[in-house]
Parts: structure tokens; sequence; C-alpha cells
């Protein structure tokens, strides 16, 4: 904990973002311990994710009405979106204003970890399409409101000059998370309640213990702008004509998104229906895919980060990026096997490592006001990782019952990826 002393409560100038933004006030600098933090609550919050978009929900979807798993997946996952998209800027604003002993982020960030862990714990009781869509729109809020929060920590606490490193180490949480949230909700596919009450305790007790062990410094005694909700609205419009980085970055993080999970969330279903693979071995398949690029990842990601900050460049390693995902998208394609599918997760693992270990550090340059509302901007960029991500299954769906079935998931994801890495060339403010 560190023991500087109440002047650094104090308010400290910076370019205003918009009418009502704050003035940023100084947060401690980031210890040694403080980096494997942000790791381990990335690597709890995506295994969150991965675990219930991958295999436990698709699980209790299909259970219930197998006939009908993916439209009712695509509904589920579709209500969520609505209600969802804004959650993350929203809190990340009202996280900015906050007056608290514990700082800015930590209220937000223990009352989404609570919220979720409650709701996970009822939803594995549910039989009825209609409740699970209700509980899953609260979990995907709360958890939302944990991570817009969590993801201010980097530009909060972090000099430009390290937020590659710490842009990595998120990487690295999140591709790891996704791998273990797989691999443990596998095992637990069985109960799907037990599943889901496993994650929302992780989250809780992870959440709880970072707040703890990185505490920020106090900001009851910051001043803010007076509060008017007409200001406070304005402020999430971003203009691209002024901002454009801003907005180039927000179209490339959609597309890279979009073109990663329209073929993630429908693992099982690729598994059970174009590899023709019967749902249990489908399931223990879906591990071992997860180890294969659990792997790559964690050698792409760990360079990455340390080369992207030594040479002062990000976009190069998101090319580099673009293009393995591509190959990797491709091998089902040409071999509709579980060796297709190992290939691609190998590919595909250097790819998003790469990826995730420059794009937290990039968005964070590219914040108007040099990131004086760094809650509320990163909350409206996190929105380009929410839309694709909600958006998949419906696109998914329509994909495969109208416009060529699996293979054509391939296609788009390579066609969205590709996309992404075009719509960076124009951003000035990073190399």
């Amino acid at each position: 904990m560190s023991t500087h002393s109440p002047e650094f409560d104090a308010v400290e100038s910076a370019p205003a973002a918009d009418a009502t933004a704050p003035e940023a006030p100084t947060s401690p600098p980031a210890t040694r311990r403080l980096l494997p933090s942000l790791g381990i609550a990335s690597l709890v919050l995506f295994a969150t994710y991965a675990g219930l978009i991958s295999v436990l929900l698709p699980i209790q979807v299909t259970a219930i009405d197998a006939a009908h798993k993916i439209p009712n997946l695509a509904i589920v996952t579709t209500v969520s979106f609505v209600f969802t998209l804004f959650a993350q800027p929203i809190v990340g604003a009202f996280s900015d204003r906050t007056r608290s002993r514990l700082g800015r982020r930590a209220p937000w960030m223990i009352i989404g970890a609570a919220v979720a862990a409650i709701f996970l714990v009822g939803l594995g009781s549910l039989s009825s399409i209609l409740w699970i869509t209700v509980f899953w729109v609260i979990i995907q809020v709360a958890l939302n409101a944990l991570q817009g929060p969590l993801s201010a920590i980097t530009p909060d606490r972090f000099p430009r000059s390290r937020r590659g490193i710490a842009s990595a180490m998120i990487g690295l949480g999140t591709m790891v998370g996704g791998t273990v949230g797989v691999i443990v909700a596998s095992q637990l596919a069985r109960n799907v309640g037990i599943g889901y009450t496993v994650f929302g305790a992780a989250v809780l007790i992870v959440t709880l213990l970072f707040v703890v062990l990185n505490r920020d410094f106090s900001s009851k005694n910051v001043v803010h702008p007076p509060f008017r909700w007409k200001a406070f609205a304005a402020g999430f419009w971003i203009n691209p004509r002024k901002n454009p980085d801003f907005a180039w970055a927000f179209a490339a993080r959609f597309l890279f998104i979009l073109g990663y999970f329209v073929t993630v969330t429908y693992q099982l279903f690729i598994l059970t229906d174009y590899i023709k693979l019967p749902l249990a071995q489908a399931t223990g398949t879906i591990a071992l895919l997860s180890i294969a690029s659990l792997v790559t990842t964690i050698i792409s990601i760990s360079v990455a980060g340390w080369l992207s900050d030594k040479l002062g460049r990000r976009k190069v390693f998101i090319y580099v990026a673009t293009v393995l995902m591509i190959i990797g998208l491709a091998a089902p394609l040409v071999m509709p096997t579980v060796t297709g599918m190992f290939i691609m997760s190998a590919v595909n693992g250097l790819g998003f490592g790469l990826y995730m270990a420059c794009d937290t550090a990039l968005m964070t340059e590219v914040l108007p006001g040099g990131g004086v509302a760094a809650g509320k901007d990163l909350g409206i960029l996190n929105v380009a990782t929410n839309i694709p991500q909600a958006l998949s299954p419906v696109i998914a769906a329509i994909l495969i019952g109208s416009l060529g079935g699996y293979p054509a998931l391939f296609v788009f994801a390579m066609i969205a990826v590709a996309l992404a890495a075009l719509v960076l060339i124009p951003i000035k403010s990073v190399r």
C-alpha cells in the first residue's frame, strides 16, 4: 500500500474533454503488484465470460429446447446486448466523478462483481428462456460495470511508456482467462448451476482482493464541475472529425473482435454440427483447443508487450496479428476436421495474443483530452467490444441458416479482421 501524503488527493489540472468531465485527480503510481493484479483480475473476468458464453449458457439453452438452440441462444445474447450496450461508458462516466475513500474505480468494481455473483448463483436453476434472458441481462450489465472501471486503471496509473507491458498483462490475463474459463466450464458442464456459482464466487473474491491490495487515493475531496444531465449525455458523443484517431480505433476494435467472436461464440456448435462430434466429445475437445491456443498466446503476448514499449510502436503488431488470424481461420475451411480446428486455435492464439498485447495501449493513446475522462472514453471504446460480441450469435445464425452454413462463419471472420487492420492505417497519433 502506498504511503503518500494526503496532498495527492488534490486535483491535477488537465484539458477538459467535455462540459461535465472532471479534472483528473492524481492516482497512486503503479506498484509491482499492480501488473500481476491486473493480469489476475482480467483472467478471472474473461474466464467468466468465456466459460459462460462458450459452454455453460449454450448447454443450458440446449437442455431446454435442443431443436431451437441456435435461435434461442441468439435471443438471449441479443436482448442482453440491447441492455448492456452503454453500460461501460455510463458506469465509466460516473466512476470519473465518484468521490469515495476507495477512490473513483473501486466502488463500481465491487458493486458490479457482487451483483454478478448473486445472479449467477440463481441462473443455474432456471428452465425458462425468458428468465434466463432476464438474469443474463443483469449479469452482463454487472460484469460490464466491473470491466469498465478496471480498464481505466491503465491510463490512471501507468505512464504512456509503460502501457505496452500493462496492455500485455491485461491481454495475457484475457487470453489465459478465456482458456481457463472454457476448461473449467467443460469440467463443470454436467451441472451448470455449480459452474455458474464457481465463476460468480471467483469474480467477487478476486475483485475484493484487487481493491484491497491496490488501494487508490481517496477521491472524497476532489472538486467536480456541477452535474448537468444534458451536458452529461452530450459527453458520450465524441466527434470523429475532431477526434479521428479515436474513431478509427473504435472501428478497428469493433471489426477485429467481431471477426474473432463470430466463430468463438459458436465453437461448441461448430464441433457438433460442422466437425460432427458427439456433444460429450465436443465439450472435451473445446478444452483441448483452448490449451493449444494458450501456449502460442503466452509466447506472442509476452514478447509483443515488451517489444511494443521498447520500439514505441503498436500498429505493426496488429497488422501481423491480422495476417496470422486469417491463416488460422482458413484452416477449418481446408480441413473440416479436429486437426483443422487445432491448427486454427494454435495460429489464432499467436494472432490474438499479438493483438491483445498492443490493443489496450493503443486505445489509451487516442483518448480525447489526454485521458481526463478515461473511464467514460474507454467505456465508449469498450462498446466496440460489447457490440460485436453481442451481435456475433445473430450474425452467425444468419450465416449458418441463409448464407452457406458454418464455412461462411470463417470467411466472414477473415474479412472482418482484414478490414480491422485497414482502418488502423489512418491513425496518426500512434505508430
